[in-house]
């Protein structure tokens, strides 16, 4: 059972209530609304989906080892687990799109230490060369949001690092156009990609998520995992059990609830609400 507490509260600060940002996506760590194609030994830890795509689109995973999820497509019956989950990477692609900025980016992002906030770069394409550094210093709700208007190029063997991080630590990556993730590069957090997501041979999401909204993921001898509490595939790498740094408490910790269990999660919340009425005048007395 959900805890009540646990209902009230969200990680992702100012939307109380809420399970997570990512909703049922956080289950995932890879989504392309018209395929996901792999080459190669590829170890995902985390749902691979497509969506409203066919199922058929998902291609070249005899080769991949997938862990902690499955290969998920679209319904019926409707909505499946991973139309459910395009649903809500939409909606938290608005919410992202919302934020206030609070600071701004160079074209470069490499040879940067940054601090929690929400950074914007204008009117150009995002390139990564050497290290982005994330120093989310031990903040509780450190939360990263990057919103680029166009794509996204990380080089060969960038690398981008999340230091002193909690559980509740976030990083997203709200991309205009594509992502392009170089060869043996190291990335950390949720891309939220409008266009395709391709990632040259051996590059990695450490901790983190890759989903392209209108097109595909290509995928080539990559690592990915959206957990790296459960399974880093023998990186070093950790994400201070935030879930792939989407925050700790989310659609993987709790579930989501399946439609039937609406109604009776609804009925207990009413019950504990109509004991609190009764019973917290005479506690107060």
């Amino acid at each position: 059972m959900v805890p009540f507490a646990a209902l009230l509260c969200s990680p992702f600060p100012g939307w109380a209530g809420s399970i997570s940002l990512l909703g049922s996506a956080q289950s995932f760590a890879v989504l392309g609304y018209a395929g996901v194609t792999n080459t190669g030994a590829t170890q995902i830890y985390g749902n691979v989906g497509v969506s409203p795509g066919a199922l058929t689109l998902i291609t070249g995973f005899e080769s991949a080892t997938v862990t902690g999820g499955t290969l998920l497509g679209p319904g019926p019956p409707s909505p499946s687990t991973a139309d459910q989950a395009l649903a809500d990477i939409t909606a938290a692609a608005t919410t992202l799109a919302g934020l206030g900025v609070t600071g701004s980016i160079a074209t470069n992002l490499g040879g940067q230490t940054l601090t929690p906030g929400v950074y914007s770069l204008s009117g150009a394409a995002a390139l990564l060369t050497g290290t982005l550094t994330l120093d989310a210093q031990h903040n509780p709700n450190a939360l990263f949001v990057f919103k680029l208007p166009d794509a996204l190029t990380t080089a060969s063997t960038s690398v981008v690092i999340v230091k002193n991080g909690d559980p509740g630590t976030e990083v997203y990556w709200l991309l205009g156009s594509s992502a392009e993730l170089g060869s043996a590069s190291t990335f950390e957090g949720n891309i939220l990609a409008y266009a395709k997501i391709a990632f040259d041979s051996t590059a990695k999401i450490e901790c983190g998520r890759a989903f392209s909204r209108t097109e595909s993921v290509t995928l080539i001898d990559n690592v990915i995992s959206g957990n790296c509490a459960l399974d880093t595939f023998g990186s070093a790498t950790r994400d201070s059990g935030s879930l792939g740094f989407s925050g700790s408490i989310g659609a993987e910790t709790l579930g989501v609830p399946e439609p039937g269990t609406f109604a009776p999660l609804g009925m207990g919340l009413g019950a504990g609400l109509l004991l609190l009425r009764r019973f917290l005048p005479h506690l107060l007395a």
